[in-house]
């Protein structure tokens, strides 16, 4: 296990902190980093954006799951969850700065999205005991997500839910046969085999019928 790709989420969360908290002590505004979508002054907010938070609550409330969710990706996905955080950390952000409401949207939560969807999307699409485990969990504990993706909450960018439970569905495809288990693969293949052979065979018996 490369534990050291564990800064990714514990960095990212230091980094949030380190800024709200600058923010707060010196009475800055950085609400000017996040994105202000199809303004080309502000595609930085597409990597500044999840790292900047209006109120305290808005940092608490992003900070353990982003924690929670980081965590379980690169403990469980680690070959390949780099590609995912990098991914959707880029591409939720391009997709709220070309297709969201004028507004400066601020905040981690686009990105927590997209990992809770990359997380229980992977349990429908690799298939295998560990993905179904964890996609079941994130459904049990975080379920109530999917109202965020909803405009149903004044001052809430729901774009950045909506666009990253997208993303990370997408990447949950993409990447579904990547690093699987080859004892997996060879169960799936021999499945789809038996599949083509009774095809093959029901198709016999209709033209002797």
């Amino acid at each position: 296990m490369r534990k050291y790709l564990l800064v990714f989420p514990i960095g990212t969360v230091i980094i949030m902190w380190l800024i709200f908290s600058i923010q707060s002590l010196f009475n800055f505004d950085f609400g000017v980093f996040g994105i202000h979508p199809r303004d080309m002054a502000s595609l930085l907010g597409i990597c500044t954006c999840p790292l900047v938070h209006g109120s305290w609550e808005h940092l608490i409330s992003n900070t353990l799951p982003l924690l929670i969710f980081g965590v379980i990706l690169f403990l469980s996905y680690e070959k390949f969850a780099i590609w995912i955080w990098l991914l959707n950390y880029f591409f939720t952000g391009l997709l709220v700065w070309l297709f969201a409401r004028d507004s400066f949207h601020i905040g981690a939560s686009g990105i927590i999205y997209g990992l809770a969807s990359f997380l229980f999307f992977s349990g429908f699409f690799r298939f295998d005991i560990k993905a179904i485990a964890i996609s079941s969990g994130v459904a049990i504990f975080y379920g109530g997500m999917i109202w965020g993706i909803l405009p149903i909450q004044p001052g809430v960018s729901w774009e950045s839910h909506l666009f990253g439970g997208i993303t990370g569905g997408v990447l949950a495809y993409l990447f579904k046969n990547v690093d699987k288990d080859n004892k997996q693969q060879e169960i799936e293949m021999e499945h789809q085999k038996n599949i083509e052979n009774r095809k093959t065979f029901d198709d016999f018996i209709n033209k002797i019928e």
